[in-house]
């Protein structure tokens, strides 16, 4: 009997454009869309120049695109590259309900560096990019993200089997050599969550998805030249679930696998934040619509939310901006003083702005038992207490761009227009070619 590792090998090799629904290929398309336009805004970013001086230095003469940039590298270097990028600045896309999974930053950049290195159609991409995210999904879902608890950042651990998916169907390999590869890939996962603890160091948070690409990259093409690794990575003894999880949930592995779609739970960002600050955020706007009050009207805010935002994002004194984004108090502050939509508003250290300092220490987190499972994990309940006596309260369980309230075609091309326009030529060119992925033939020339 095949192991259970395997059977995801054979569908991750096997699976057709035509199994796939054609709303699942048009969210998929979407999800690369939006990839591509973070990346973009994040080539801007002076962390990521420090990444992308050092896929050029060691990855010069390659035929793979680096974006935002005109830099073509090899394909490991363009992976490590437009991972770190996609996760550069709080602004990609990941799966909901959370599974410790980030599907644009880290299955785009293994695509298109493995996708334009053998000049693969575009029909190829979205199908590899399907099989990668089922995947890769199912076994953070799988995990229950309980990798977190344990000090793992998840989407470098779950991220590299996707991206060894996609890499390994564009390569063209077997059944046989794809179950090799995800062998490979269980001993490439990393990323540690110390910076969370630390209050610094969040720049290599960045990382984290990038090299879940380059391992992608790395483990198809051992496997394609005859390398080996375990096939039982998943479920053997110090395999991924035994070593990376707590009390796996192993009847979810193949569950719905080739019917029920995670690619459908793709969530897509308004705000350059951790996610766990959207629906916050989002209640906080809801709050300032209804009543107009200002900054300095506010007393505390108090945010009932959920347990990993009690355990992991409840940072008062954050020293960086990346830190400062994963914290929620420091989001919601930064919300009252900047707009929010406006990734500037991040961007200028929030964590140096004496009021924005001020105002984070006014916000006090409680766990809201309406987050704990069966319910959903973002339901939040958030009061705002006001100087003259007033408590306004609101609650919500999602956002603009979850799944359960997406965004319309219009609202994610704005977007990708918002972040990109002033960073390459005709990023109107660039969108249309995109959204007409399945189309085209060869991608040699997407990005010009």
């Amino acid at each position: 009997m095949p192991s259970l590792s395997q059977k995801l090998a054979e569908f991750g090799t096997n699976l057709t454009s035509n199994d796939i629904p054609e709303t699942v290929r048009a969210q998929a398309v979407s999800a690369i869309v939006d990839t591509v336009g973070v990346s973009i805004f994040g080539s801007t970013l002076p962390w990521s120049r420090i990444v992308i001086d050092y896929a050029v230095l060691y990855g010069r003469n390659g035929t793979s695109t680096i974006l935002g940039t005109s830099h073509r590298v090899t394909a490991p270097m363009a992976a490590l590259a437009n991972g770190a990028l996609a996760h550069a600045f709080e602004m990609d896309n990941l799966r909901q309900p959370s599974a410790g999974v980030h599907s644009g930053s880290t299955l785009t950049p293994a695509l298109f560096a493995i996708g334009e290195e053998v000049n693969a159609s575009g029909s190829d991409l979205v199908t590899a990019f399907v099989a990668g995210c089922e995947i890769m999904s199912r076994i953070g879902d799988t995990a229950a993200n309980t990798a977190e608890k344990l000090g793992f950042h998840s989407p470098g651990l779950t991220g590299v089997f996707g991206s060894t998916v996609v890499a390994g169907r564009l390569l063209g390999l077997d059944a046989g050599q794809m179950t090799q590869a995800l062998g490979i890939a269980g001993s490439l996962c990393s990323g540690l969550l110390a910076f969370s603890k630390a209050g610094n160091g969040g720049a290599v948070k960045r990382l984290h998805t990038g090299r879940a690409s380059e391992g992608g990259v790395l483990a198809a093409r051992l496997a394609k030249g005859g390398f080996e690794g375990p096939d039982v990575i998943l479920e053997g003894k110090f395999g991924f679930f035994e070593v990376f999880s707590r009390e796996p949930r192993m009847d979810r592995l193949l569950a719905g696998l080739g019917s029920q779609w995670e690619t459908s739970k793709i969530c897509v960002k308004r705000y350059s934040c951790h996610v766990t600050a959207h629906t916050p955020v989002a209640a906080l706007q809801d709050l300032r619509t209804a009543h107009a009050f200002s900054p300095e009207d506010i007393a505390e805010i108090r945010v009932a939310t959920s347990e990993k935002v009690l355990s992991h994002h409840n940072i008062t004194h954050p020293n960086d901006i990346a830190t400062a984004q994963y914290s929620l108090p420091f989001c919601i502050a930064t919300a009252l003083y900047r707009d929010p939509e406006e990734p500037a508003s991040f961007l200028d250290n929030p964590h140096e702005d004496a009021a924005i300092i001020a105002m984070a220490q006014r916000v006090r987190l409680t766990l809201n038992p309406g987050s704990e499972p069966p319910g959903p994990a973002w339901a939040t309940i958030l009061t705002v207490v006001l100087k003259d006596g007033r408590e306004l309260t609101t609650e919500r369980h999602d956002f603009r761009g979850a799944p359960s309230n997406p965004m319309s075609e219009e609202e994610l091309d704005a977007k990708f227009l918002l972040l990109t326009s002033n960073v390459v030529p005709d990023a109107a060119g660039l969108l249309k070619r995109l959204r007409g992925l399945e189309g085209l033939g060869k991608v040699d020339h997407l990005f010009g």
